[in-house]
């Protein structure tokens, strides 16, 4: 009897720049990249500097088997243009988990690391996964900047309600792995971002 083949992975041979900034759900990531290499995916790191407080290049590094990008003019980077070499080499951009402030960076337009430098480089799709305090996130600034950034074709996957540093249960918990792999799939396939119409919706309902 003829055995059936496996079903394809969703992220099969599929690059994630992932990108983490300083936010305590940073200490996670390890399980987020080992999901995506389980669907085939390749994960590619980038730490900003407050990530480093919670998570080390080294430990993504042995998590993921690839070189991890932290700092912008080290001489040991493999890329020249560091930025603009990595973000062709991507097929999807995920920022998690991103930070009050680095979405409010991004909302602003600023350049001023490696991190922030290539997103404003990439034409990829480009997903963000917020990880706060409740009070943060749910502050009419960070939704205004928010909405800013998915008018300009940026996808959110919503932060769930969950343990959070205060010790209350509340919304800003970072979305689960599987959530994200399954975001990352949909996307994946898409050769350039696309501009959302004002008022689109999340990705979740």
């Amino acid at each position: 009897m003829k055995k059936s083949s496996p079903s394809r992975k969703r992220l099969q041979g599929k690059t994630v720049l992932h990108i983490l900034t300083g936010s305590i759900a940073a200490y996670k990531a390890g399980d987020l990249v080992q999901a995506i290499r389980r669907e085939g995916g390749r994960a590619i790191c980038v730490l900003t500097e407050s990530a480093k407080h919670f998570v080390t290049p080294l430990a993504l590094r042995a998590l993921s088997g690839e070189y991890v990008y932290h700092d912008f003019f080290s001489t040991e980077t493999p890329y020249g243009v560091v930025h603009t070499s990595l973000v062709e080499t991507s097929d999807v951009i995920l920022v998690a988990p991103a930070s009050a402030d680095f979405i409010a960076r991004l909302a602003a337009g600023l350049a001023d690391d490696l991190a922030s430098c290539l997103i404003l480089a990439t034409h990829r799709p480009v997903l963000i996964a917020p990880a706060m305090n409740d009070q943060m996130y749910l502050h009419p600034v960070t939704q205004r900047n928010i909405r800013s950034l998915k008018e300009i074709g940026y996808h959110f996957i919503d932060p769930v309600e969950g343990p959070l540093v205060c010790g209350k249960e509340a919304i800003g918990h970072i979305s689960d792995p599987e959530t994200i792999v399954q975001s990352l799939a949909r996307f994946a396939g898409l050769k350039t971002r696309e501009r959302k119409p004002t008022g689109a919706t999340n990705l979740r309902k």
